[in-house]
């Protein structure tokens, strides 16, 4: 027998107790006090100086639904330059201002003039402000403050559906699911209990219950949880053992079939819920989901017992995440006038918090996108200013990046391109689009063509450039040239007269003014110099007066002048050559008599070639006391036959500078010496040295090692040989 029951349920919110906000201590805020100069009538000065500003305030919440006869009182504002004279004005702007919210101009208080809502807007941002009443100048920057709107229990719960269609098989075990109900509370579930939704029923016990929190499942994630975040786990019992007892879950119904889904531990036979897609609390905060768990293994025997499976109704709640501000626009394109004024406001930008909180943010210029500081923006309200004057002729695109930053949490702040485009103004006259210099044949015809003008212009006007060409006024009477206009962009200058005599007439001047079609109107003057010059009678240009531009036939007068100082300054360069080389001068082979070391000294002189292996005896100077052999030179036939001198033997204390000059002097006044250049070297070792020869040649031939200890007490300059002699017995060593 089958029966049907009815039973109510009943759900009841806390009632929060009633919330009151103190008056708070003076808050001060304002700038670090310093003199600035105003610039008044006339040429006086007077200094101001700008101290801190006061704020005080009797409340930073209004509770939403005021009921009161008066307007409810919000704050003051208050100036330390108000002197109660009424000199002073305040000002109020923002969201609400002259409308919800108003302030009295000579006190400062500011108060709300209608009942609020907090379901409808939850926050106020503010701007206040101080100006001399006179001048109308601000005596105080202007400041921004909150306003948040205190929830009160105003809002009654309310289930997802009207009526909740249940079933459930009769000698259900306790504790059977049976139905999921949901209710929601459109007041703040961030303060107090006032959302807080708790469930009973009226009717229907003691055969249902109903978990109060929950009404059954109930998970919370992050809207920042990645896809496969695990959620929670949900149970299904089954009293059967083995491959009986497994269970399958599945999503069959609910809003989130694309959002989450559902895999069984196969340890503990649970249903995991996991994250399917990105979620967005702002979008959806709730979803509702069936799940179905089911047996895999079902014996046909017992199919009429069926079906193997139950259904649970899960609620996931999308928990928020503070995420920065978010801009209306992924990218803002913006246009100025290149004429525009100093802060000329442009456009605006605009960002919101996307959480709930609807934390206010502000705006701010990514100065390293605008280097030069040539716009600003409001950090209030986004709007974009110039800073700083405009020439769409140095740059016609400017590419900035504006940061939206929440105020209560600076670290959360996002970027958005903007693009400014500066619109052209008429502020450049046109002119040549080159320099022009033409002649004119001195037989020419009158109205014979002898140039073509072109103009160039730096704007960029809508309609394109329309030139008009022109003689200046002072040149139009009496000109021997006219300026005839092509309508295109270009002018013709025309001869006026038949014959030209460049005796009498060189050169012309011709002045043309040149200007354009936009507003306002601008022109410039340029000149073109007209020579007269003798032509063919093809009417090709020969020469012109003193100067020869251009001759078909030969070279201009300039170019022979260049060619002929160039050739004088070959024949210079090859004279003052040939005079070095016969004035040779020797170096002495050693500059100082202290400086008794090895050098070398080439004289660049020729050898006589292969043939040429007497020219001189290398034996003389391996030994300076060898007596030359008395050898013919066999690559000549002398002209006499001259016996071979015999060089004397040097001292042995001969300085070298002497023995060098010895054998220069000797090979000199040699008459068997070669009568072309030839190599002779005077390399000599002295004797009487205490080290003899540092020559590492001779060192092979002694029978052992060499003591060189002594060289590191001969002084500074045989302190490298030193080193690398004296080292080698410890080198050994090692």
């Amino acid at each position: 027998m089958r029966t049907y029951r009815y039973f109510l349920l009943l759900f009841w919110v806390g009632q929060p107790y009633p919330t009151f906000s103190t008056p708070l201590s003076k808050r001060t805020s304002g700038f670090p006090a310093k003199k600035r100069a105003l610039e008044l009538s006339g040429n006086s000065k007077n200094e101001l100086n700008r101290s801190k500003r006061s704020w005080m305030w009797n409340q930073f919440f209004l509770l939403e639904e005021y009921t009161g006869s008066d307007y409810q009182y919000v704050g003051k504002l208050h100036s330390d330059q108000d002197r109660g004279d009424g000199s002073l004005k305040y000002i109020l702007s923002g969201d609400g201002a002259g409308d919800l919210f108003i302030i009295n101009e000579n006190t400062g208080d500011i108060q709300a003039t209608k009942r609020l809502d907090r379901e409808e807007k939850p926050v106020y941002i503010l701007r206040a402000q101080a100006i001399n009443r006179r001048t109308g100048r601000p005596v105080e920057p202007e400041s921004e403050f909150i306003i948040k709107i205190h929830d009160i229990n105003d809002n009654e719960p309310i289930f997802t559906k009207d009526v909740y269609t249940a079933t459930v098989p009769e000698m259900s075990d306790v504790g059977t699911f049976v139905v999921q109900v949901t209710a929601t509370d459109a007041d703040d579930p961030t303060y107090g209990n006032s959302a807080k939704v708790v469930y009973s029923i009226l009717q229907g016990q003691p055969y249902f219950s109903v978990e109060s929190e929950t009404g059954t499942y109930q998970f919370k994630t992050p809207e920042s949880s990645p896809p496969g975040t695990p959620i929670g786990r949900i149970k299904a019992s089954d009293a059967d053992m083995g491959e009986n007892a497994e269970i399958e879950y599945s999503i069959t119904e609910g809003e989130g079939l694309d959002m989450f889904d559902v895999v069984t531990d196969q340890e503990t036979q649970e249903g995991v819920i996991t994250v399917k897609k990105l979620l967005d609390f702002e979008k959806k905060k709730v979803y509702t989901l069936k799940v179905e768990a089911s047996n895999p293994h079902v014996e046909p025997r017992f199919l009429y017992l069926g079906p193997f499976k139950d259904a649970a109704t899960v609620r996931i709640m999308v928990e928020d995440v503070d995420e920065p501000p978010v801009f209306s626009k992924l990218a803002y394109i913006l246009q100025i006038r290149e004429d525009a004024q100093i802060n000329t406001t442009i456009g605006s930008v605009t960002a919101q918090d996307p959480d709930a909180a609807r934390n206010p943010v502000k705006y701010s210029v990514d100065r390293h996108t605008d280097m030069d500081r040539i716009f600003n923006i409001d950090s209030g309200n986004g709007s974009i200013f110039t800073s700083k004057l405009l020439d769409r002729e140095t740059l016609l695109w400017h590419n900035i990046t504006v940061i939206a930053t929440e105020i209560n949490n600076p670290k959360q702040s996002s970027r958005v391109p903007l693009y400014i485009k500066v619109l052209d103004v008429n502020d450049n006259a046109p002119e040549f689009a080159e320099f022009y210099e033409t002649f004119v044949c001195e037989k020419a015809k009158a109205d014979q063509l002898i140039q073509t003008l072109r103009a160039v212009d730096k704007d960029d006007p809508y309609s394109g450039h329309q030139f008009s060409f022109s003689l200046a006024p002072e040149a139009a009477s009496g000109s021997n040239f006219t300026i005839q206009d092509n309508k295109d962009n270009t002018a013709g200058i025309l001869t006026r007269k038949n014959g030209y005599n460049r005796h009498e007439m060189s050169t012309y001047f011709l002045p043309v003014v040149i200007s354009d079609n936009d507003y306002p109107v601008q022109s410039s003057t340029g000149t073109v110099t007209v020579r007269v010059c003798a032509c063919d009678h093809h009417g090709n240009m020969q020469s012109c007066h003193a100067e020869a531009l251009v001759h078909p036939t030969g070279l201009s007068t300039g170019a022979l002048i260049a060619i002929l100082l160039c050739i004088v300054t070959l024949l210079v360069t090859v004279v003052l050559f040939a005079a070095l080389r016969r004035q040779r001068k020797k170096e002495p082979l050693i500059i100082s008599k202290e400086d008794i070391r090895d050098n070398i000294v080439s004289y660049n002189d020729e050898g006589g070639g292969e043939e040429d292996t007497q020219a001189f005896d290398i034996g003389t100077l391996r030994n300076p006391e060898a007596i030359e052999d008395s050898k013919l030179r066999r690559d000549i036939v002398p002209e006499a036959l001259f016996l071979p001198r015999r060089t004397p033997a040097a001292r042995d204390n001969t300085d070298v500078r002497d023995f060098i000059n010895q054998r220069l002097k000797e090979n000199d006044t040699d008459p068997t010496a070669p009568p072309y250049d030839s190599l002779a070297t005077y390399a000599y070792e002295g004797t009487g040295s205490v080290a003899d020869s540092l020559s590492s040649l001779e060192s092979v031939t002694t029978d052992g090692d060499q003591d060189y200890d002594y060289l590191s007490d001969w002084g500074p300059r045989f302190k490298k040989l030193a080193d690398m002699y004296g080292g080698v017995d410890s080198d050994k060593d090692s």
